[in-house]
């Protein structure tokens, strides 16, 4: 059995292709810029591009199942159309390449961010309507409207499933991704300061693992939230300090604070040449639903989230072998895990 991964060299992507070679799979990886996250890893790399369906035809020829992950994301408000030709005509183009190729499974990965999180006071589970408003994001839009594309994909008979991950952390971060350089910018001290909200972060392994039972397990059509726990920042930042020994910022900016700064702190960063993490669109995913159900998919599938504190360590763990954090973290008693 053949398994293509699209967006096999981002972090998900890497954890997914490992994790399908322990299972003995014959991996298949659409490589469109580099391969730095599988090299050297024992899969077919086949280079391609979402955007382009006759190459997305020639990678999907003979697959019995794709994993869709390649996607742009963006934390600006001021990206539509980029994000539109990835996440939206990308996905078309992925639907109708697994329609041509006659490929048995599609597993769409999408995201919390499509759904929509009011009213807060209720929990978010697959209930959820997708985002419409043009007021939301263009990533959180772009990624509804991918959603859609699947939709129409099974109507016309195509087996999908769509999982909807919330804020992911783990291991072979290679980019690194947003909240992986948040992690490392905390562990070397270089954060200045905080933002008082908070986000639902789950382990990307435990994402993968839940993605691959949703392709054994789920029927045509099945959607699955992947989350994990609800942390503040703050929080979160207490605990990589105990592990790393460098103190956690002591400025903690509310959040209605950070909303007014962030156009400000965005353009600086822009200036000196730094990836914006503090924007808009960052600054408004911490107001989000606290409470984010992953019932369905523990129930049908299994799914268990680990502990917040052991992926944090992992992490780091992760990071300090790859030669990104220059001293030994600590190690603490596994009843603290």
């Amino acid at each position: 059995m053949t398994v293509v991964v699209t967006g096999a060299n981002g972090h998900i992507g890497a954890n997914l292709v490992r994790a399908l070679l322990v299972r003995g799979r014959q991996v298949r990886a659409l490589i469109h810029r580099d391969r730095e996250a599988i090299e050297g890893l024992d899969v077919e790399t086949v280079e391609g591009d979402i955007c382009d369906l006759e190459s997305l035809c020639r990678v999907f020829n003979n697959a019995d199942v794709v994993y869709h992950l390649a996607a742009n994301i963006s934390l600006s408000m001021y990206s539509w159309s980029t994000l539109e030709a990835t996440n939206v005509v990308g996905t078309r183009n992925v639907v109708e390449a697994c329609y041509h190729c006659n490929v048995q499974r599609l597993v769409h990965f999408s995201t919390i961010h499509a759904l929509k999180q009011e009213p807060l006071d209720l929990p978010v589970d697959e209930s959820r309507p997708l985002v419409d408003s043009r007021n939301c994001p263009p990533y959180d839009r772009s990624k509804a409207n991918g959603e859609k594309e699947v939709r129409r994909g099974i109507e016309k008979g195509l087996d999908a499933v769509i999982i909807n991950p919330t804020g992911i952390i783990g291991p072979h971060d290679y980019q690194p991704s947003h909240f992986g350089e948040v992690l490392l910018t905390l562990a070397q001290g270089k954060l200045p300061g905080l933002v008082a909200g908070g986000f639902n972060w789950v382990d990307v392994r435990d994402v993968v693992e839940g993605a691959i039972r949703a392709e054994e397990k789920a029927v045509t059509g099945a959607r699955y939230i992947l989350s994990g726990h609800w942390v503040s920042l703050p929080d979160l930042a207490a605990v990589v300090a105990e592990f790393t020994g460098v103190p956690a910022p002591n400025f903690v900016c509310p959040l209605w604070l950070a909303s007014v700064g962030a156009p400000l702190v965005t353009a600086v960063d822009y200036l000196t040449g730094r990836r914006p993490l503090y924007t808009r669109v960052s600054i408004r995913a911490l107001y989000s639903n606290r409470d984010v159900s992953h019932e369905k998919a523990t129930r049908e599938l299994g799914y268990q989230p680990r502990p917040i504190r052991q992926t944090i360590l992992d992490t780091l763990r992760w990071f300090e072998g790859v030669g990104q954090l220059a001293y030994p973290l600590k190690t603490p008693p596994a009843r603290l895990l």
